[in-house]
């Protein structure tokens, strides 16, 4: 009778727990589709981005990646104003024959110059043709005071040159030729040892002729 008593009661208790989950189970069940359903009333406002004028990409051109310089005007006899680096870009403003103008901060009124070769024009079909402006000139000019620069202006006076003397005649001296082999007579001295040596063989037969 204990047993079942207490089989009861666990039962009882499982049910009960069984029961409180569903009932969790259904609250949460409940709430999920007010939280979901919670949408923006409001239209959301469609992003388009408006496109990019021209503008312009620094090219490389050789394997050395060096900058290209801006100028004040579409000539290499205008001044310098900056310097665009390899691959950098800048808005593209007008064109004067092989000259991009840019917008450059550096420059005149916010502008500057580029070489149309050393960069690449995008969307720049529409680029307007724009005049130059004016060459500009050095700030200061270097002039050079007269009276100073006759300071330092040098005449070179005329040297008279010296006159010349022609020297005395060279005098080469000359030696008299001595011979040994001439005897004081004038007699060579060969015809005397050969008269000698016939001379002493002349003694010597007579002397021979004699003893026998």
């Amino acid at each position: 009778m204990q047993n079942f008593v207490k089989h009861r009661w666990i039962k009882l208790l499982l049910s009960s727990i069984l029961l409180l989950a569903l009932l969790i189970l259904t609250f949460e069940l409940d709430q999920i589709p007010m939280v979901l359903g919670q949408y923006p009333t409001g239209s959301i406002p469609t992003v388009t981005s408006s496109p990019r004028g021209a503008y312009i990409i620094v090219k490389l051109i050789t394997t050395v990646e060096d900058p290209i310089k801006v100028r004040a005007g579409p000539s290499q006899l205008t001044e310098q104003v900056g310097l665009l680096l390899v691959y950098q870009e800048a808005n593209a403003t007008g064109r004067y024959g092989d000259w991009i103008q840019i917008e450059y901060p550096g420059g005149p009124n916010g502008r500057g110059w580029v070489f149309s070769n050393l960069v690449d024009l995008v969307n720049g079909s529409g680029l307007p043709i724009i005049e130059p402006p004016p060459t500009s000139t050095p700030q200061t000019t270097k002039t050079i005071d007269p009276t100073l620069a006759a300071q330092f202006i040098i005449t070179a006076q005329p040297t008279r040159l010296p006159t010349f003397t022609e020297p005395p005649p060279l005098q080469i001296p000359t030696f008299a030729v001595e011979s040994s082999n001439i005897a004081p007579g004038g007699i060579p001295m060969g015809f005397i040892i050969i008269g000698l040596g016939g001379l002493g063989i002349f003694i010597g037969l007579i002397a021979l002729l004699r003893r026998g």
